[in-house]
């Protein structure tokens, strides 16, 4: 028993650790309004199945290429879902 719950106290731990490091989507005003930096843009091609998978293609690729936040400036459904973002540091 002690030893399941250490097991998912530290599964759990993981699991919110990891999403505090992925990048955030914001709105294009609060990007403005705090001023952040932007650092390029991400597109998730034609990989999503649907518009979460999209959000998690462009937090991953806003990720990779270092930046903490990312606004949805495009998106498009065409049997898949394709989007682009703005990435912000």
């Amino acid at each position: 028993m002690k030893k399941t719950t250490v097991f998912v106290m530290t599964f759990c731990g993981l699991v919110i650790s990891f999403n505090a490091l992925a990048a955030q989507e914001i709105t294009a005003q609060e990007a403005i309004d705090k001023g952040y930096r932007k650092i390029g843009t991400v597109h998730t091609t034609n990989k999503a199945t649907s518009p979460m998978d999209a959000k998690a293609i462009l937090s991953e690729r806003a990720d990779a290429k270092g930046g903490n936040y990312y606004v949805i400036i495009a998106g498009r459904e065409h049997g898949r879902f394709s989007a682009t973002a703005v990435v912000y540091e």
